[in-house]
Order: structure tokens, then C-alpha cells, then sequence
């Protein structure tokens, strides 16, 4: 079915405002969701509404949390998140980090202890929107360490997201944002409930095995992801839970966790104060031209720069609607229903009223 973004959106706040949040904080969680649909990152988008609120009924995540300081300095910021959801305690904390950015020219915020943080991209864009350079590094404690070491067959390692945003003047910024795995977790929901395989090199089953069936990932007995790249992306993860985890004393991954936990160390940068004036500014766009003008390997293909899939994709999704899979939106429908969301708010979402 295709879903367009708006009235999609308000359905999904309206189901985080029936299970306790504020109405602010609702439009905060529903509009990070649905913008990571448009983008083309489903596995972060509304697919994960009936989780979230699995977790609220759990107490893995708290509602109407606000960030408790734990240190600050001029431009170093660690903040708790108290296990509230990541799409309001890490946009309270990328605020504070770009106010403090733009005073110092640059800043370091560790974000310990939060609920998911979602799409790390999202956060990125904040800041490039801000005129700032960011980097970001995520991890959890243990419900999230779904990832084996190379030349390993246990889960010991979380998906940890590494992001990098990159303003470009007068043009769409430049957004690296990639887990370590071979996928995201996210991912394998998706075709777990789209009822199809997943690419070779994804996931192992529980014996190790290399595997196409997400079933199999989820077990029982659980299997797990594969890095990207092998030793390579292995290496990138682990350092990423050093600095998200161990650095921002959010804590590494371990065994006997049943929550998520995450920790996001952020580092703000404020490119006005770093190079000469405009000289930043001139040579990213100069240089992000320079890359795209290179001959595509194919006559109808284009070399694109991170970022631009996204910008594409959400031209597109908000033009031709947002496509979920019928589990996805029987789980999300179940959700609103159980929860007692105004039919209606349904209704207008799926287009019938």
C-alpha cells in the first residue's frame, strides 16, 4: 500500500501521544520516522512504531524524558539521557551541541543512556542545515549487539552507525551515514515482513552458517549480522563502540542486557572559524562537482555523492506516496487499536475518509 507522508505522520503521532508522550515529543518521533521512509531508510521508519512502544510498555524506554547534565565546559557537553525515546533526547542534545558549536566554533557532545536514536543521518542534516560540519558515532549496551567480530560466530558487537555531515553552500549537503554491519538490523524486519531473502554476505545462522532467511537471524537459536567489508567494517564498529559506548560512559556492549541503551558521542565543527573565509565553502563545492563530473560506468548511469539517493528518494516518495508492506501496516493498525487511537486518524492515513 502507498501512504502519503502527512496524514501517515499523524497517525503515528497520534499513537505515541495515546501511549503517554506529549504532543511535542509525538511530532518529534512521528516526523523522524516518517522522514527516514521518505529518504529510503524503512528499516528506521515507521516499522518501528509497534517496537517502540513494546519498549515503553517494558520500561526499556521512558516518555517526556528531558536530558539530566552531567558535565559541562565551553565546549564539551555530557549529557544523560535517562532512557527516553532517542528522537527526543538526541534532539535536545544536537541542539545544545550546535549552540555551543557556533559560540566556540567547536563542540563535543556525549549523549549516554538513551533510547534509540533512530536514523543517525537525521541528526547530521540538523547540523549541515545549521551551517556546521558533524560527526557521529552510536552504540548500545547489549540489546542491540547483533554483529560478529571477524573470525567470530557470537554476537558481540553492536550495528554502530558511523555518520559524517558535510555543508555545501546553496546545494544539498553531503550525508555519510552507514552502519558497520552488513546491514541494519532494521533491515532484516523489513524482509522479514515483506516475506522475501536477504543478499548473500548479510547474516549467519546460529551455527555460524552463512544464510538468505531472515528467520533465521531471529531465531530461536538467534543468529547474527556479518560486518561490511570484513576486517574492515569489524574495525570501524569496534572503535565506534569505544568512542559511543566507553568515551560518553554510556557503556560498551555485554551480555545480560534486556535494554538498548545508547550512547552517541557527536563532535560539531563550525567551518567559518576553522579555514579562511568562504575558502571552505568554495572548495566543498567545487570539489563535490569535480567528483560528480566523472564519465558513469554505464550510459544511463550517475555518479552520485552521499546523500543524494536520499534527496531523490524523498522527491520521489513524497510525490508517489511511502510503500508498506500489509505485516508492517497490520502491526502499526494493531498498535493504534490497541492503544484506542481515533479510527479516523486510520482512515485518513490509508486515504478513505
Amino acid at each position: 500500500m502507498k501512504f502519503q507522508a502527512k496524514p501517515l505522520e499523524q497517525l503515528i503521532s497520534a499513537i505515541f501521544a495515546r501511549a503517554g508522550s506529549d504532543q511535542g515529543e509525538a511530532d518529534l518521533i512521528a516526523q523522524h520516522l516518517v522522514k527516514a521512509n521518505l529518504v529510503g531508510h524503512d528499516s528506521h521508519g515507521v516499522i518501528r512504531t509497534p517496537i517502540y512502544i513494546e519498549w515503553l510498555r517494558d520500561g526499556k524506554v521512558v516518555a517526556n524524558r528531558k536530558l539530566k547534565m552531567v558535565f559541562e565546559s565551553p565546549s564539551i557537553l555530557v549529557v544523560d539521557g535517562q532512557l527516553g525515546y532517542g528522537q527526543s533526547v538526541a534532539k535536545q542534545a544536537v541542539d545544545l551541541g550546535l549552540d555551543k558549536c557556533q559560540e566556540q566554533g567547536v563542540s563535543v557532545v556525549a549523549l549516554r543512556n538513551s533510547g534509540h536514536v533512530g536514523r543517525v543521518g537525521h541528526w547530521a542534516e540538523l547540523a549541515t542545515d545549521a551551517g556546521c560540519v558533524s560527526l557521529h558515532f552510536v552504540n548500545t549496551t547489549g540489546l542491540g549487539m547483533l554483529m560478529v567480530p571477524t573470525g567470530g560466530i557470537d554476537r558481540r558487537v553492536s550495528i554502530n552507525p558511523v555518520t559524517i555531515g558535510v555543508p555545501v553552500a546553496g546545494k544539498p549537503a553531503v550525508i555519510f551515514d552507514i552502519a558497520a554491519a552488513a546491514a541494519a538490523e532494521g533491515k532484516l524486519k523489513v524482509a522479514r515482513n515483506r516475506g522475501v531473502s536477504v543478499p548473500d554476505g548479510w547474516i549467519l545462522d546460529a551455527d555460524g552458517q552463512p544464510t538468505n532467511d531472515p528467520n533465521e537471524f531471529y531465531g530461536p537459536p538467534r543468529g547474527a549480522i556479518l560486518p561490511f567489508g570484513g576486517h574492515k567494517g569489524y574495525g570501524l564498529g569496534l572503535m565506534a563502540e569505544l568512542l559511543a559506548g566507553a568515551l560518553t560512559g554510556s557503556g560498551c556492549s555485554q551480555k545480560g542486557k534486556t535494554g538498548l541503551e545508547q550512547g552517541m558521542l557527536s563532535i560539531y565543527v563550525d567551518p567559518t572559524k576553522v579555514g579562511p573565509e568562504g575558502g571552505f565553502n568554495d572548495e566543498v563545492s567545487r570539489y563535490v562537482d569535480f567528483v560528480r563530473s566523472s564519465r558513469p560506468d554505464s550510459p544511463d548511469g550517475k555518479v552520485m555523492v552521499p546523500g543524494d539517493l536520499e534527496a531523490h528518494n524523498q522527491a520521489e516518495r513524497l510525490a508517489a506516496g511511502i510503500d508498506l508492506d500489509d505485516a508492517t501496516w497490520n502491526q502499526i493498525t494493531s498498535t493504534a487499536q490497541d492503544l484506542e487511537v481515533d479510527a479516523s486518524w486510520i482512515d485518513a492515513a490509508t486515504g478513505t475518509v
